[in-house]
């Protein structure tokens, strides 16, 4: 191993994973891409080696929480430690009336948006703390902070998720470790969660479900791990205001 740095993507997707690989790897890191599809991982690799981006793909299912800490060593171990570790696992996840949420479909989501990240935080701190340095971003939805009528299911877990992450963050500062996360308001442009909506005859081309371009979202996520001047940021920038 050489000492270049190493960031660990959890739901690395074709949309915002595909973009912060780039931007990292162009910034001389090496890329570990966590996710559950094997062949889609290793298109991606291809992608990324052919832009001399030194990438290697980790199938996973980020759903299986016992089997993280096993995930996070693996990825040590052929990658090098983990000084950047980003949680994205943006997928087409069904919005419902709070009123229709039960606390079986709630379980489900707060195992990947909320049990998943905290078990990813566990396993990777202890390396960060060694090292005296790291970066820690979660990427989520809107909903997190704003709560929206009629588009409950993913929003109480990505706030749980929050208050956890920012509690975190306060904790860890002062030993060289940045947690921070991102909300997203829009639909990703070239993401999974995009085309199943699309094939599903959600109205992409409406204004209310505005896309946003991932190289954004990957410099934000850059901006945040390396500035360190504020814990969260909210994109597109307008829904800030709010």
């Amino acid at each position: 191993m050489t000492d270049r740095k190493t960031i660990a993507i959890f739901g690395a997707g074709t949309g915002l994973g595909a973009s912060v690989a780039r931007r990292y790897g162009k910034a001389g890191f090496r890329v570990a891409l966590v996710a559950r599809n094997a062949q889609s991982l290793g298109q991606r690799i291809a992608e990324l080696s052919a832009q001399d981006v030194d990438a290697t793909a980790f199938p996973a299912d980020l759903n299986e929480i016992d089997a993280i800490p096993a995930l996070t060593r693996e990825i040590e171990q052929k990658s090098g430690p983990i000084h950047t570790a980003i949680f994205a696992p943006l997928g087409n996840f069904r919005m419902l009336p709070a009123v229709d949420l039960t606390a079986a479909s709630l379980k489900e989501l707060v195992n990947i948006l909320t049990l998943a990240p905290v078990e990813v935080v566990r396993a990777v701190l202890p390396g960060m703390l060694a090292q005296g340095d790291g970066a820690i971003i979660v990427a989520d939805g809107l909903s997190a902070v704003t709560p929206m009528p009629g588009m409950s299911g993913p929003g109480p877990a990505f706030a749980a998720t929050r208050n956890y992450i920012l509690g975190l963050h306060e904790e860890i500062k002062g030993h060289g470790i940045f947690a921070g996360m991102l909300h997203i308001g829009a639909m990703i442009d070239n993401s999974t969660g995009l085309r199943v909506a699309a094939a599903n005859g959600l109205p992409v081309d409406d204004p209310r479900f505005a896309t946003i371009n991932p190289d954004v979202l990957a410099e934000e996520i850059w901006s945040l791990a390396t500035g360190r001047s504020r814990a969260e940021s909210i994109l597109p920038a307008e829904h800030a205001a709010h």
